[in-house]
């Protein structure tokens, strides 16, 4: 049957038509043992060392190609091969009686169970890392070999692809990939933005309708797929294709011009970084520093807590980067489960239990390391201290008095830091927006994170497909917020941004220029699209648009009235919009 459309998660912006290369799904049957335990030990430790070479060859490659998107990922997954929790709880399986395959099968299942019950997404799927290393080492011992591609242009479909496996992926022949599951955030998803491959993830069942050669479409701006697609769909898509690479060269013209209003209102537009082979791409794309840095992946990849020359080597990385241009570190915003080696706690809801600031001013010991690390960094160039889940101005108050703590320790080590470094609030929390007239009183800027704030004002779980149509960051509910909490802040004299999953919304981009927002800070990849919306708008107008939307009741008015506006406008979006994905 011809045009078979399929749908999920838009992971990597761009459309790509070709024939299709299916990679048949791995099925590991692990044995038990069948030797003795010192034997099974010994396979483990042999399959170690030959998948640390696989890495280091990889690594080598990646190296002489200049594939920085790759390489510190790889070099990641190196030390969580080393990694002591991953090695001894294996052993401990092996001398328990397992085979060396086997315990390492029920290493990944027990890890499994424990990321299913944590309601931080980003920690799900960091499980595909953990999952991706010990899945290399398994094929080791069971003697298997995975092939990625052939030497033809084609259009990868896989049950999954492991982020080294992204990394390594031939951009010259796969043209973009599809995927049965995955999310927006994975490293997986993350890589394939960052070197430009189309992708979509999360398309269910899609290697049972999909055959070698045959030819497919992949829209990674709404997350469709199309196979064997008719004449006249080849024909649309061709045409899009085409409408896209005049936009995108366009829009190559203006990445060194400022996000500028046509009456002349600047808006900052910044990048949320979730790992760090995200800078580069950020620089590329024209960002203007790094608006979100989030630091958790530095307290995922190892044994236990990192320690502040681990923490200060990264933080000066981006600082270096980005030299006069702002770079804000997020401090630490996992919740208290606990991956490879800290103490896993498991909590009912949490969402709502503790996370964010709320452990970090517990374990105070956490968040002096990470904000010595911080503090270090800023001699190499302009860094900011953002801090997460904020719900009461005594949190900021006492976050305050551990930063001059801080401060005077570094001092009295001979250590150069920048002063004053400034130190800012995600308004994540109804009770921060509620609050933001007081807030602003005692911090240096606000940033808007409209996904928390969008599920704690309506009380939608977004991860629930049951109730997910009701998460919408446009509600008007959410739009009050967002104005008062941008109010507050202008008139006690600091500045307010928006990090959340809105900043990259086209539709909203004008409501947020009328709203008086400072600064935009979004997926590196899509800065050249907002900024060209900022550019070919009036700030009066967009006062208009933010007005009207005042007066509406209902998410449904205004994502409409907002559609509207944007495309009486700029008409030729209305094919190449990227569909917001509200997971």
């Amino acid at each position: 049957m011809k045009n078979r459309v399929f749908r999920g998660i838009p992971a990597s912006p761009g459309i790509v038509m070709g024939k299709a290369y299916v990679l048949s799904r791995e099925f590991f049957v692990p044995s038990s043992a069948k030797r003795t335990t010192e034997e099974e030990l010994a396979t483990f430790y042999s399959a170690i060392k030959s998948t640390q070479r696989d890495l280091e060859g990889i690594i080598q490659r990646l190296k002489e190609q200049k594939s920085q998107e790759g390489l510190k990922l790889i070099e990641v997954q190196l030390l969580l091969l080393k990694d002591p929790f991953f090695v001894e709880t294996v052993e401990n399986y092996i001398r328990e009686g397992d085979g060396a395959s086997y315990a390492i099968h029920k290493f990944i299942e027990t890890l499994k169970t424990e990321f299913e019950s944590i309601g931080d997404q980003y920690i799900k799927d960091r499980f595909l890392d953990i999952k991706d290393v010990a899945r290399r080492v398994m094929r080791k011992i069971e003697g298997k070999t995975r092939e990625l591609s052939y030497q033809e242009p084609h259009v990868l479909f896989a049950h999954d692809l492991t982020p080294s496996d992204t990394a390594q992926l031939d951009t010259e022949h796969v043209l973009g990939f599809v995927t049965e599951t995955g999310g927006k955030m994975s490293h997986t998803a993350i890589i394939a933005r960052a070197l430009g491959i189309p992708a979509v993830v999360g398309v269910e069942g899609i290697l049972r309708e999909v055959k070698n050669g045959e030819q497919v479409v992949i829209d990674g701006f709404r997350g469709v797929v199309v196979v064997d697609p008719d004449e006249d769909t080849k024909r649309t898509y061709e045409k899009r294709v085409r409408e896209y690479r005049e936009y995108e060269k366009e829009l190559e013209k203006a990445k060194e011009l400022p996000a500028t209003t046509i009456d002349g209102k600047e808006i900052d537009l910044t990048a949320n970084i979730e790992i760090p082979l995200e800078l580069q791409p950020a620089v590329e794309n024209g960002a203007r520093g790094i608006g979100l840095y989030r630091t958790e992946f530095i307290f995922l990849t190892g044994d236990g807590l990192p320690d502040e020359e681990t923490q200060f080597r990264y933080y000066r990385e981006a600082a270096e980067m980005f030299r006069d241009l702002p770079v804000i570190f997020r401090t630490l915003d996992s919740g208290g489960d606990k991956i490879l080696g800290w103490q896993y706690l498991r909590e009912d809801n949490p969402f709502l239990g503790w996370r964010g600031i709320r452990l970090t001013l517990d374990r105070k010991e956490i968040f002096l390391t990470q904000i010595r690390a911080i503090l270090k960094a800023s001699s190499y160039g302009n860094v900011k201290i953002m801090l997460p889940m904020v719900s009461s101005v005594e949190e900021v108050e006492r976050a305050k008095e551990l930063l001059e703590e801080a401060i005077r320790g570094l001092e009295k080590e001979g250590i150069n830091i920048k002063k004053p470094v400034e130190m800012g609030i995600m308004v994540e929390v109804p009770s921060a927006a509620i609050l933001s007239e007081h807030f602003a009183k005692h911090v240096d800027f606000f940033s808007i994170g409209t996904n928390d704030l969008t599920q704690y004002t309506l009380a939608v779980d977004r991860t629930n497909e049951r109730i997910s149509y009701l998460f919408d960051h446009v509600n008007p509910a959410v739009v009050r917020l967002m104005k008062q909490t941008i109010d507050a802040a202008h008139e006690n004299g600091i500045w307010a941004g928006v990090c959340g999953e809105i900043a990259s919304d086209p539709v909203a981009i004008p409501l947020l220029i009328g709203l008086n927002v400072d600064e935009l800070s979004l997926t590196p990849g899509l800065i050249p699209q907002i900024k060209g919306i900022i550019r070919g708008i009036s700030y009066q107008e967009c006062v208009k648009i933010a007005q009207e939307v005042l007066k509406m009741d209902s998410a449904y008015q205004v994502r409409r009235f907002l559609s509207q506006e944007l495309l009486s406008r700029f008409p030729h979006l209305e094919n190449l919009l990227v569909e917001v994905d509200n997971d």
